[in-house]
């Protein structure tokens, strides 16, 4: 009889950061998760962050549940090319957003990871991996630098700062999709190439938590939980305690002079995946 895939448990949380929409997307599939992050921007717009998640996103559901097999990389760069033509968006000029999937078959566990939008693995032996990419950290450092300077001057987050953080966003998009840059989902199929792939026997893994970087700041940044291993923890009980623990470190620093940030608050989403 042909092998057939396990059936993980998965279970999801989610969390709007300020009083609008959430920007961030969670997509499931029979053998898949994909978690995406779209990009916050300065000027309004109806095609924003959130939209092009949420379009990424369900071509992306539609491709594993028909292909649950095919190439991750194949799949992203046939999902962001099929957005940009059906919207005529035009590379360097439209939103953005992270795009984390972790696939499995009966054999293997499959993880992409493109922008800063981390999985980490459990492993049944009690260790962690982590997939990430943190291209987008290396850039523009000088108009963050300036951004958080702003911030622990004056205080507030700094979406409020509109000069300094529109220099930021601007430096980074001229970054965005080129060598010695960062890659990120936008209008050019080319990105997939260069996302961040790994892979383990399904056997070796008792878990997995892939979030966007609201979630990931906890541990990255607050040191809440003050370990991945207790990350898991908590989100074995539910995925909802582990965004409300890190949404709670966040209202602890009201004025974001301990931790300078954008936003009081990010936008949080995590899927759990659970190999029993």
């Amino acid at each position: 009889m042909p092998a057939t895939n396990p059936r993980p448990d998965v279970v999801t949380a989610e969390r709007a950061g300020r009083d609008r929409p959430t920007e961030d997307r969670i997509f499931t599939t029979p053998d898949a998760v994909i978690v995406l992050d779209g990009a916050s921007q300065p000027e309004k717009t109806s095609r924003d962050g959130g939209w092009l998640a949420e379009q990424v996103g369900q071509h992306l559901r539609q491709l594993l549940t028909e292909h649950p097999r095919a190439d991750l990389t194949d799949t992203l760069a046939e999902a962001i090319g099929h957005v940009r033509d059906g919207h005529t968006l035009r590379p360097g000029s439209g939103p953005s957003t992270t795009v984390s999937i972790v696939r499995w078959t009966s054999d293997d566990i499959d993880v992409l990871v493109l922008g800063d939008s981390p999985a980490i693995l459990l492993t049944r032996g009690g260790e962690i991996h982590q997939v990430r990419d943190d291209r987008l950290s290396r850039v523009a450092s000088d108009q963050r630098a300036e951004l958080y300077n702003a911030v622990r001057r004056r205080g507030g987050f700094g979406f409020q700062h509109v000069a300094e953080w529109t220099a930021l966003v601007q430096a980074q998009q001229r970054a965005r999709n080129t060598p010695g840059g960062y890659w990120i989902v936008e209008a050019d199929p080319e990105a997939a190439r260069h996302a961040v792939r790994a892979s383990w026997p399904v056997s070796d893994i008792a878990a997995v938590l892939t979030m966007t970087d609201g979630v990931a700041d906890g541990m990255d940044s607050y040191r809440v939980p003050a370990s991945w291993t207790a990350a898991f923890a908590l989100a074995d009980e539910h995925p909802t305690l582990l965004v409300e623990a890190v949404h709670q470190a966040e209202e602890g620093d009201a004025d974001g002079r301990r931790w300078p940030r954008s936003k009081q608050h990010d936008d949080k989403a995590v899927a759990l995946i659970r190999f029993r």
